[in-house]
C-alpha cells in the first residue's frame, strides 16, 4: 500500500512533481537501483470521459425531448437511457451562463454579469474571469484528462479578441488543449470566422460547408486521435455549436421536412406544446399555461399576405436544431464505435438561455436590419422578407424568425432569452446520460438545479476534489452544489435551495420551492427606467417537496401571490439583498446606453498585407469621414492588369473595400446586403501601372451628426509628391451602427462572405499590399444608443 507522501494531492494543481529520495549507486552498471517508474498524471481508476453539449437559444418547449415540436432523436435517445431534468436554469444570457457553466461560481461571482461586450469596471461587470475561478478544463487537464472544446467561445473580453492578444482567456489558456470554433456571439454558419487555437483558419471553398457539421467531423477525428494514441486517458470535450443562434441558416433538406407543420401559427403551437409537456410529464398535469408576453400580437392579426413567410422563418428554424442534434448524434455514434460509450459520462444542455426574441415581429432577412435601427413601415419590411423567403437559410440570407415563434419555443413559461427574473429566459432542458451508473428506462428529475451545478457535478462523478490552488492561485470555493446525488435516487430532497437571478435591475431569487421576482426593464426599454424601490415584486409558489402542498403549487409562475402572502414575500426580497452583495450583484446596473464602449479610439490603424483583425478592435469609421490609404507593389512582369483585394472590411450582409478589377481602382459600399453601391475610376484614368506607388479612397460623410447618411467617394492614386484623382462618386446611405456580429478587416485577401460579387472565388491581390490604414478625419455622427445596445444584446 502506498505511504499518504507517494499519493498525488490534487488539492493543489499542478500536482507538484514529488522528487526521488531513495537510494542510489555510484555506477550504474553496478547492482541496479530500485528507482520507481515514471508514471503521467491521471484520474483515479475507472474516471469516466466526459462530454458537456450546450447548444444556443434553444427554448425549454423547443425539443420534443420536453414536450416541443422539434424532432431530436440523438436528445430522446440519450433521455431514453438517461435522466430528463425539468427544472434546470441558466442566466438568460450567453455570457454569463456559459462563464457559470465552465467555472462553477455564479456569473457575478466572475465578473460575468452582463455580455463581454458591454462590461464595466464593476466586479461582477468586467468580463475578466478571475484566475482564482479555474475552469472545469483546467481541472481536469491538471488531474490527467486530454481536453478539448469546439464550438463557441463567448467569455473573452473584447479588448483579448484581438489576433495580437493577449489571450489569456481563450479556451487554450483556460485549459482546453485544443480549441476550434469562433470567439463571439454568433457567426455565419456558411462562412464562419474560426480559430485553430487561437489561429485564425483561412476557410476554403466547400459548396456543401455548415459550421455545425464541421465541428461534429473536427469532434469525432480529435476522439479518435486521443483513443488511438492515448487509449489509457479519459477525455473531456466542451461541444458548443453556434447552433441555434441567429442566423438560422441550415440545408433545405432539413427545413423541407417541417413544411407545413407550423400552419396553425404560433399560439397554436404554443397551446399543443403545452399540452404534450403535460403528457410527458416534464410539466404536471396541473400547470397551468402563461399568458402571452404584453406586445407579442396573436397569429390571427398577422396580416395574410405575411403569414407564409412567417410560416417558413419557423420551418427553418426546426430544420436548424433537427440538424444540430444529428450532428450531435453523430459525436455519440463515434463513442459507440470506440466502445466508450459505457463509461462516458453525457450531459446535454438544451440552451444557454430560453428562445430569441430578437428578430422583430415580423422575422428578418438581415437580423443587422433592426441592428442599426434602420426604420422601415410594416409594408416594407414584408415586402423586404416575402420578397427574400425563399433565400432563408441559405448564404444569401442572415434571417431570424419572429418574436411570436420565440414565445412559442419558451412555452409554457412566460418571457424569453434577455429576461432573467422569469423561467422563460432562465429555464432549459437537460439530460445526462452515463449507462456504467445510470441504468433502466427514461428518468424524470425535479430537483432545483442551476448551471454552476455542472462543474461540482462531474468532479464528484469523477472522483476529484474541490482544487484548494490552481497555478499557485488561492481558487474562490465552488459555488454551485452537485447534483450527482439524483443519479440514483429520484425522489432525493433537492441540495440546491437558493439562486438569485440577475440582469439589468431584472431580479429573482428562489428558495425552497417560492420564487420572488420583479421585471425591472424590459428588453426594448432604454430610458425613464423606474426607481428600484419602485419596482413591483411578483411572487409565486412554484415546487411543492411535500405531497400536502401539491395542490398549491404553480409551476410555471402563473399566479401570482403577493398579495397573499406579503410577509414571505418581504422574506424573499430581503433575501435577495443577502443574495446579492454576497456574489458581486450591487452595485445593481440598469444602465444600458451609458455601459456602451465608447466610441472614440484611435483616428488611425495601418495594417500590413495578410491582416485579419477582428471587428470590435478595428477603428470606428461609422457616419464619418475617413480615408483609406494603401501602398502597393505592382510587378512589372505581371501577366495582365491588377487584380484583388487591397484592404476590406465586413461581408455580404454589410460592409466596404478597395480593390482592383481589372486594373481599375474600385471601391464598393455592401449596405445590409440589400443594396450594393460601387465607386470606380473614371473611363479616361490610366489603369493602375505597374512599380510602387500609393492608392487613397476618401470619404466625406454628409450627414452631420445624423447617423446612417451617405456622402462623396473620391479614388487617387500617388506617385512620390504627385497625386492624381482617379474618379469620385456616392454613396447614397451606410451602415449606422454595425456591419456584422463576425466582421473582420482583411488586408490582401477576402475569405469569408464575398461582399459583393467582384470578390467570389480568389479575390488575392495579385501584388503586394506593403501598408494599408485607415485614418478616420470628421467628427462621428451619434449612433442611435438604442440601437447599439439592442446589436450587442442580441448578438450574445
Amino acid at each position: 500500500m502506498p505511504l499518504d507522501r507517494d499519493l498525488p494531492k490534487r488539492e493543489i494543481l499542478p500536482i507538484p512533481d514529488r522528487p526521488y529520495v531513495g537510494p542510489t549507486k555510484y555506477n550504474a552498471a553496478d547492482p541496479q537501483p530500485e528507482f520507481p517508474p515514471l508514471l503521467p498524471i491521471r484520474p483515479p481508476e475507472g474516471a469516466p470521459n466526459v462530454i458537456v453539449i450546450l447548444i444556443d437559444d434553444v427554448g425549454f418547449g423547443a425539443s420534443e425531448t420536453f414536450g416541443g415540436p422539434i424532432e431530436t432523436p440523438t436528445a430522446k435517445e440519450l433521455a431514453a437511457g438517461g435522466i430528463k431534468y425539468t427544472r434546470f436554469h441558466t442566466s438568460a444570457l450567453c455570457s454569463p451562463t456559459r462563464a457559470a457553466l465552465l467555472t462553477g461560481r455564479n456569473p457575478h461571482s466572475v465578473g460575468m454579469g452582463c455580455i463581454t461586450e458591454m462590461a464595466t469596471s464593476a466586479p461582477g461587470a468586467t468580463s475578466v474571469i478571475p484566475n482564482s475561478a479555474a475552469s472545469i478544463a483546467k481541472i481536469l487537464r491538471y488531474n490527467g484528462y486530454s481536453t478539448a472544446q469546439f464550438g463557441k467561445c463567448h467569455e473573452v473580453p473584447t479588448w483579448e479578441t484581438g489576433t495580437t492578444g493577449p489571450f489569456d482567456h481563450w479556451p487554450t489558456y483556460m485549459g482546453f488543449e485544443k480549441f476550434y470554433g469562433f470567439v463571439g456571439g454568433e457567426t455565419n454558419q456558411y462562412y464562419p470566422t474560426l480559430y485553430d487555437g487561437t489561429t485564425y483558419i483561412e476557410m476554403p471553398e466547400r459548396g456543401n460547408y455548415h459550421l455545425t457539421t464541421d465541428l461534429a467531423d473536427q469532434a469525432i477525428k480529435w476522439i479518435e486521435t486521443q483513443k488511438s494514441l492515448a487509449p489509457d486517458k479519459p477525455f473531456f470535450m466542451y461541444f458548443a455549436p453556434g447552433a441555434t443562434h441567429a442566423p438560422h441558416q441550415v440545408p433545405e433538406e432539413w427545413s423541407n421536412k417541417y413544411r407545413g407543420k407550423f400552419n396553425e401559427g404560433w399560439d397554436a403551437l404554443r397551446a399543443a406544446t403545452f399540452e404534450r409537456q403535460r403528457n410527458i410529464q416534464v410539466i404536471p398535469r396541473s400547470a397551468q399555461l402563461t399568458p402571452p408576453n404584453d406586445g407579442v400580437p396573436a397569429w390571427e392579426t398577422m396580416a395574410p399576405e405575411v403569414q407564409d413567410s412567417l410560416k417558413r422563418e419557423m420551418e427553418i428554424y426546426a430544420g436548424f436544431l433537427e440538424h444540430t442534434d444529428y450532428q450531435i448524434g453523430r459525436v455519440i455514434q463515434t463513442l459507440k464505435t470506440l466502445d466508450i460509450f459505457e463509461n462516458t459520462l453525457i450531459i446535454y444542455i438544451l440552451g444557454d438561455n430560453g428562445a430569441s426574441a430578437e428578430g422583430t415581429f415580423l422575422g428578418t432577412f438581415n437580423e443587422m436590419i433592426g441592428f442599426n435601427g434602420i426604420e422601415m413601415t410594416p409594408q416594407e419590411q414584408i415586402d423586404i422578407i416575402n420578397n427574400h423567403i425563399e433565400d432563408f437559410g441559405t448564404k444569401k440570407a442572415y434571417n431570424h424568425y419572429a418574436v411570436g415563434w420565440a414565445q412559442a419555443m419558451c412555452t409554457p413559461y412566460q418571457w424569453t432569452k434577455q429576461v432573467a427574473s422569469h423561467f422563460g429566459g432562465t429555464r432549459n432542458g437537460m439530460i445526462v446520460h452515463w449507462p456504467k451508473v445510470i441504468a433502466g428506462p427514461a428518468n424524470l428529475r425535479h430537483q432545483f438545479i442551476y448551471v454552476t451545478d455542472v462543474l461540482p457535478t462531474v468532479l464528484e462523478a469523477i472522483g476529484l476534489p474541490e482544487p484548494l490552488s490552481v497555478d499557485g492561485v488561492l481558487q474562490k470555493p465552488i459555488e454551485g452544489l452537485s447534483f450527482f446525488y439524483t443519479f440514483k435516487d429520484p425522489n432525493a430532497v433537492e441540495r440546491h435551495r437558493t439562486q438569485y437571478f440577475e440582469m439589468f435591475g431584472n431580479r429573482g431569487i428562489y428558495h425552497e420551492g417560492w420564487t420572488a421576482v420583479t421585471l425591472h426593464s424590459r428588453p426594448w426599454d432604454f430610458y425613464n427606467l423606474p426607481d428600484y424601490a419602485d419596482d413591483k415584486w411578483e411572487l409565486y409558489f412554484t415546487y411543492a417537496e411535500k405531497s400536502e402542498d401539491l395542490n398549491k403549487q404553480d409551476w410555471t409562475q402563473a399566479k401570482n401571490l403577493a398579495a397573499e402572502y406579503p410577509d414571505k414575500l418581504e422574506e424573499l426580497k430581503n433575501l435577495f439583498q443577502i443574495e446579492a452583495a454576497r456574489y458581486n450583484v450591487f452595485p445593481l446596473d440598469d444602465r444600458k446606453i451609458e455601459r456602451l464602449p465608447p466610441a472614440e479610439g484611435a483616428l488611425r490603424q495601418r495594417y500590413v498585407d495578410g491582416s485579419f483583425v477582428a471587428d470590435p478592435v478595428v477603428i470606428d469609421n461609422f457616419n464619418r469621414s475617413f480615408n483609406i490609404t494603401a501602398q502597393i507593389t505592382v510587378p512589372a512582369d505581371l501577366s495582365g492588369p491588377v487584380q484583388g483585394v487591397i484592404l476590406a472590411r465586413g461581408n455580404d450582409f454589410g460592409g466596404f473595400g478597395l480593390y482592383a478589377k481589372n486594373g481599375i481602382l474600385t471601391y464598393v459600399y455592401n449596405y445590409l446586403g440589400l443594396e450594393i453601391f460601387y465607386v470606380r475610376q473614371d473611363d479616361n484614368a490610366t489603369l493602375l501601372p505597374s512599380g510602387t506607388y500609393q492608392v487613397r479612397m476618401e470619404f466625406t460623410y454628409d450627414g452631420g451628426e445624423e447617423t446612417g447618411q451617405g456622402g462623396t467617394v473620391k479614388l487617387f492614386r500617388k506617385d512620390g509628391a504627385s497625386e492624381v484623382q482617379l474618379g469620385q462618386g456616392v454613396i447614397p446611405k451606410t451602415n449606422p451602427v454595425v456591419f456584422n456580429v463576425d466582421a473582420f478587416l482583411m488586408v490582401g485577401n477576402k475569405t469569408g462572405g464575398p461582399l459583393c460579387e467582384d470578390f467570389e472565388g480568389n479575390n488575392r491581390f495579385t501584388g503586394t499590399v506593403d501598408w494599408a490604414e485607415i485614418e478616420v478625419t470628421g467628427p462621428a455622427g451619434l449612433k442611435s444608443p438604442e440601437h447599439r445596445v439592442h446589436a450587442l444584446m442580441a448578438i450574445e
